[in-house]
């Protein structure tokens, strides 16, 4: 499939799977898989990008405008920093099983092996994703995060920066890793109150109790 810049190199002789084009996409940075796959769901790339713009506006990405599936530069498509760091935990959150491919360090495709650009994957073995970028009008660009254990908790907790428009290739990721070293070192996650616990009691008008108690279905953590 003809596709500028980086590609996994499909033949198409020899059709991929979808599988292996999802993990040509996250790994190499697949321009032809993201066409690929952006055409089968949504009929033409133009059409797929649309869906995208949809699902960005419903997950707050409010300063998002999406003309592609791969980022290419287009004077319509752009993203900011905050942008990217919410479409980076919803995934995280909501779909484990594949974030768990953006830590695959290489992946060979078509006899042709290819690393991860994410160089903090080799580098930082607390790192386990997330995505690299590059073009001549965005510069170097990485979205990394990072899982450690915070000391004297028994606690570990996810950190995420996300850097846009460097120089070259090692400045992302040195400056990658300053920001993550620097977000361990100068935060703590304080846990406020516990899992289904309850942290109070409320009156309830006209119930069949004249109170209840109340908490939290999901971990609080106050930072």
């Amino acid at each position: 499939y003809k596709a500028t810049g980086s590609r996994m190199s499909d033949d198409p002789r020899s059709p991929a799977t979808v599988e292996e084009l999802r993990t040509g996409l996250i790994v190499q940075s697949g321009n032809d898989a993201a066409i690929i796959l952006a055409e089968a769901v949504g009929g033409s790339e133009p059409q797929f990008a649309e869906i995208m713009n949809a699902q960005a506006k419903r997950m707050g990405m409010n300063n998002t405008h999406f003309t592609n599936a791969s980022g290419l530069p287009n004077p319509g498509h752009y993203s900011t920093a905050r942008d990217l760091a919410i479409l980076a935990m919803r995934l995280i959150e909501d779909h484990p099983d594949y974030y768990r491919m953006y830590s695959q360090k290489e992946y060979t495709y078509n006899n042709i092996k290819q690393p991860n650009r994410n160089r903090l994957l080799f580098t930082d073995p607390s790192v386990d994703g997330f995505k690299t970028g590059h073009t001549d009008a965005a510069g170097f660009c990485l979205v990394s995060s990072a899982k450690r254990e915070q000391p004297g908790s028994g606690s570990s907790r996810r950190i995420l920066s996300v850097l846009m428009g460097a120089s070259s290739e090692n400045s992302r990721a040195i400056e990658s890793q300053k920001l993550l070293n620097y977000g361990f070192q100068n935060f703590d996650a304080v846990q406020l109150y516990k899992k289904a616990e309850p942290v109070g009691s409320y009156q309830v008008w006209a119930g069949q109790a004249p109170e209840i108690q109340a908490g939290f279905a999901g971990g609080g953590e106050g930072r």
